[in-house]
């Protein structure tokens, strides 16, 4: 029998009658209800806000790279385009998954669940055709067996099994290197703050804008119908600033503590740099802009790209050479890369800068700067030439700097027509015209 079908003899269903199925110590670990009160689970912490731009912001950021299969032949490198495995990764999971989508959904359920899945489709010669992306908490079970990695997984009332060799798995941190921390597990106590605060602040509004206090009435309150009418007259948002009436000698003493003395924006405003410091992100990149200024906000950009994105971009492309080219691949030079370049895509004068630092630092040419930008390559021959910029010489030695590169003697005077049309043929190229 094959380990898939000695694996589905194996009873993983309590029934209603097993004492285990009753004990709720064994449902989640750690359980899903943090101090503060709050339901804190995978679903419920992204309807906070702070938590939701984060993995919003990073999965986005990630998935919206341009990921390349290149091959590496000798020294020359190259995008291997003509691979099924490339369309995959660079554009389409499936018929009805991009890869930008397939990408920032695995990479939001690391952020979240802490290990992203998906089932690999391969063809005849073993290439990654079609991915599926798997949700974690259908993943139920995970074993080493007969030197096999196998995952269970749940599909509606049955539990199906299928080997790493179809499954794509990238975990997060982790205790063994197999398996990724939830992060909201590890975070509930500080998502599940975040939360209550956003629950005190909605039932402060909802119940009034009026400090909550205790009625006391001199006898005892016969009437229950006084009392309705009281919750009605001057409760919630649309009765607040209302005069209030009390009768039968009863007094309002006030009890709550008012939002300034408890510090509550503060505490909010706090919150945020703590979700940031679960995420490894800068503040600013949750719209927290207390602490940034003209003068840091493009060091804390730095900081986003090098100490949070690098760390993923690597893991991933990791993960995807190892679990997605087969070995044969890997010895003929494939690998996944991701465009750095694409960070610049939103902000025209950076990469002005990039590419004329490139060709001006002699590791570019024009051509290769025109492909970054999807422009045809230009029919000039020079367009594929390297430059290097002349040596630094006095302004009173440019005319005979200029006569001994045209062959004439020094004193005599330079063809300043020949010279500006250089310039401007130089020009045309770089414009591609």
């Amino acid at each position: 029998m094959s380990l898939i079908g000695k694996l589905e003899k194996k009873v993983f269903n309590l029934s209603l009658s097993d004492p285990k199925a009753w004990d709720r110590s064994l449902w989640n670990f750690l359980g899903s209800q943090s101090i503060s009160g709050e339901n804190v689970t995978e679903e419920t912490a992204l309807t906070y806000s702070a938590f939701w731009n984060g993995v919003n912001l990073i999965s986005g950021t990630v998935s919206t790279l341009p990921l390349h299969l290149m091959q590496k032949t000798g020294k020359s490198k190259q995008i291997a385009s003509q691979k099924s495995s490339y369309r995959v990764m660079h554009s389409q999971w499936n018929p009805y998954v991009t890869s930008e989508v397939g990408r920032s959904v695995m990479m939001a359920h690391i952020l979240t669940w802490g290990n992203g899945y998906a089932e690999k489709v391969r063809n005849g010669y073993g290439e990654i055709i079609e991915l599926w992306p798997i949700p974690p908490n259908k993943i139920i079970s995970m074993e080493m067996l007969e030197n096999e990695l196998v995952y269970g997984i749940r599909v509606g009332n049955e539990t199906k099994y299928l080997s790493r060799e179809k499954i794509l798995h990238i975990p997060g941190l982790g205790f063994d290197g197999f398996q990724g921390y939830s992060v909201v597990a590890m975070a509930r106590k500080s998502i599940g703050l975040g939360m209550a605060m956003e629950t005190f602040g909605s039932r402060y509004f909802g119940e009034g804008i009026h400090p909550t206090g205790i009625v006391t009435h001199p006898g005892q309150l016969a009437d229950e119908n006084l009392r309705a009418a009281l919750k009605e007259s001057y409760a919630g948002l649309g009765q607040s600033h209302r005069l209030m009436l009390l009768e039968e000698g009863m007094k309002f003493d006030k009890t709550s503590i008012q939002p300034e003395d408890s510090q509550f924006l503060e505490s909010r405003q706090h919150h945020i740099s703590d979700i940031a410091r679960w995420l490894n992100i800068p503040p600013h990149k949750l719209k927290d802009l207390t602490k940034s200024s003209f003068n840091n906000i493009e060091s804390e950009q730095l900081s986003y790209y090098g100490d949070c994105i690098l760390l993923w971009l690597v893991r991933l492309e990791q993960n995807y050479n190892m679990q997605l080219l087969s070995p044969r691949e890997q010895k003929e030079g494939f690998y996944y890369k991701h465009s750095v370049e694409g960070i610049l895509r939103a902000d025209a004068k950076s990469r002005s800068e990039f590419y004329k630092n490139a060709i001006m630092s002699t590791w570019m040419t024009p051509n290769e700067a025109r492909a970054l930008e999807d422009m045809n390559p230009s029919n000039n021959p020079l367009a594929d030439e390297l430059f290097i910029m002349a040596n630094m010489i006095p302004l009173s030695k440019f005319e005979d700097y200029l006569a001994k590169n045209q062959g004439k003697q020094p004193g005599q005077p330079s063809a300043s027509i020949e010279d500006h049309n250089k310039r401007a043929k130089l020009f045309q190229i770089v414009k591609g015209e």
